[in-house]
């Protein structure tokens, strides 16, 4: 198998072990699915980049990472200001 297909296999299978824990722990939040899918997608990038190439697919994959991140700090303002109002 090449890093395309494990990369995509091993974020489902962590996608489904975060969804599990929720479920289990009757937490469903979307907010800390978001932020534990993008733990593991920059664990998973990290792992699968290569040295002196940068593949396509990669490239794509991070512009998704960077979109994420910009929600991420959306999400924590958001929580800041609900901090303070309190």
């Amino acid at each position: 198998m090449n890093r395309k297909v494990i990369a995509a296999v091993a974020l489902a299978v962590w996608l489904c072990i975060v969804s599990i824990f929720m479920l289990l722990a009757s937490r469903a939040d979307l907010e800390i699915f978001f932020v534990l899918w993008l733990i593991g997608i920059l664990v998973i990038v990290e792992l699968a980049d290569t040295r002196f190439s940068l593949p396509p697919y990669l490239r794509y994959v991070k512009y998704t990472i960077a979109t994420g991140i910009v929600l991420f700090g959306g999400i924590v303002t958001l929580k800041v200001l609900e901090i303070l109002a309190k």
